[in-house]
């Protein structure tokens, strides 16, 4: 090739010191090149906003509008700085062999402090705070900000600072290193560490061609599936996401990633081999697996960051059902009430039972406690809901009716059960609907409490715009700490029968289910 390849970066030493290497083993090729220290953005001019490019990364911003200006050939990058999409028109050209893959960690005087319980750990990073704190919960992290040198020399002049962490390759390729140093070989490093990355113009075929030329395979391959992973669990440097990736000498293909919340208290960890060659799928199935141990949830939470809860649920969700909820949602979850099984008698169905009354799981789970399938011998089961129906079918037997709520099945049952007596199976906070209507009816009531139900609820102390209700109950335990403000989200008629009391605005799902309830809170924010 015979043009001089004009070699953009940013004028930081490290970043010097990769731009100087790339040029060094393009020369050792026979290209000429030459560096171009790009420092600002401010007076490059582009026809097109940078959100229409996809011009994303903070620490390659600079370089990206250089290049699609014309004013370099290629950028050198480190490599876990790029956005995983890159800006429209620019590629990958080359990734150069990979250097130290380890975070360091740089101690001042000895390594008593990681045996101690208060020790102080500087880093910038979320990922590199976040599993520092859950191997060390105990300890203090700070935050260190600025160039390599620069953190070294306050880690030194900080008297209150036992450690800060580093990442290996930067330390060596300024040959740096401390004395005092160790590679944190448990950390997972942040996806595509130790390695540094050429980008040029799609449209330059001729120097792309050039680049391919030092483009370390095996590092490709690695830093791709890391970056892969990142990419499709939408993480950036917010999320505290590890990744590492390395073939063996059996030609294996060997993956491992990691997802922390901030505070490092919940981490979701995977790993993964395949052959080389049968590597494809390896950063979906890990990203997948991940989401589907809750990572999901935990990224919304960090995308959320500082976000006010405006939604509270008296029934603690699943992280499923909290997957559900519109974007604008910020949902915080308890349960309200506390349920406890109680100690029912044996003569209680020692004989069998004509008609049976059943509203809820927690009946169904009491009774369960205290006998065995075999000996509930009832003979006609009434339920409210289908949940409860298809519960009591799958585990006591046969419902004779179901109805959605307790007033039709209460006048149901004066038209048509059989007999003039009937079990009820209740907590001790049962509502008055089903026994008042049927002892109007002169059907005599057999009320069992199978169940205690205490209030149990918090105090809510954002300001929020509704709380979901599931029960009567957690309407009256949510009021017991709170102010009925905002809309009532209600899983059923009766549930809102209760809230209608204290709240003006009720709203009723259309079908008795959780998910139903968090659909009406969706069509809030629509």
């Amino acid at each position: 090739m015979s043009k001089i390849i004009r070699i953009g970066t940013r004028d930081s030493q490290l970043a010097m010191w990769q731009a100087k290497t790339v040029q060094s083993q393009l020369e050792h090729l026979g290209h000429k090149t030459v560096l171009v220290p790009v420092k600002s953005t401010g007076d490059l001019v582009l026809d097109k906003p940078l959100y229409e490019l996809g011009i994303t990364g903070i620490f390659t911003k600079t370089l990206d509008i250089a290049m699609l200006n014309g004013d370099i050939d290629i950028a050198v990058h480190s490599m876990k700085d790029v956005p995983t999409v890159l800006p429209k028109g620019i590629v990958q050209a080359a990734v150069l062999k990979r250097g130290n893959i380890n975070d360091t960690l740089v101690f001042k005087k000895n390594e008593e402090f990681l045996s101690a319980k208060d020790a102080v750990i500087a880093t910038g990073s979320l990922r590199r705070r976040a599993q520092w704190l859950n191997r060390y919960p105990t300890h203090t992290v700070v935050g260190l900000r600025g160039n390599v040198n620069s953190r070294l020399e306050k880690l030194e002049t900080n008297e209150n600072w036992n450690a800060a962490i580093f990442a290996g390759a930067g330390l060596g390729r300024l040959n740096i290193t401390p004395e005092n140093s160790i590679n944190l070989h448990w950390m997972i490093p942040a996806p595509a560490q130790g390695a540094v990355m050429v980008v040029a113009l799609e449209a330059d075929e001729e120097t792309r061609a050039v680049c391919a030329e030092i483009n370390h395979e095996e590092t490709q391959i690695c830093t791709a599936i890391e970056r892969k992973f990142l990419n499709r669990l939408e993480g950036g440097c917010t999320a505290p996401i590890g990744a590492i990736c390395y073939i063996n000498k059996e030609e294996e293909v060997n993956f491992k990633g990691i997802l922390l919340s901030k505070d490092g208290t919940k981490k979701i960890e995977v790993t993964k081999v395949a052959p080389l060659g049968k590597h494809d799928d390896i950063a979906e199935f890990c990203a997948d697996y991940i989401i589907g141990k809750g990572g999901r949830i935990l990224i919304d939470e960090l995308d959320r960051g500082d976000k006010v809860t405006n939604i509270y649920s008296t029934k603690k969700l699943t992280n499923d059902q909290l997957a559900l909820f519109h974007e604008d949602v910020v949902a915080e979850s308890n349960d309200a009430i506390k349920i406890n099984p109680n100690r029912l008698s044996k003569s209680i169905v020692r004989n069998e039972i004509e008609n049976v009354i059943i509203t809820s799981k927690n009946s169904i789970d009491a009774l369960l406690t205290n006998f065995s399938p075999v000996e509930l011998q009832f003979k006609n089961i009434y339920c409210v809901g289908r949940k409860t129906k298809r519960l009591v079918e799958k585990r006591i037997g046969k419902v004779k009716h179901h109805e959605k709520y307790a007033k039709d099945l209460a006048e149901h049952m004066v038209e048509f059960m059989d007999g003039t007596e009937a079990t009820y199976f209740c907590s001790n906070l049962r509502l008055d609907t089903i026994p008042d209507i049927l002892t109007k009816n002169n059907i005599k009531v057999n009320e069992v409490e199978a169940y205690e139900t205490k209030f149990d609820a918090e105090k809510v102390e954002s300001d929020i715009d509704g709380v979901m209700f599931y029960s009567p109950s957690t309407v009256q335990s949510f009021l017991k700490q709170n102010k009925a403000k905002g809309i009532a989200f209600c899983i059923g008629e009766t549930t809102a029968t209760e809230a209608r009391k204290y709240f003006e605005d009720v709203r009723v799902a259309k079908v008795p289910l959780v998910e139903s309830v968090v659909e009406l809170v969706n069509e809030n924010y629509k």
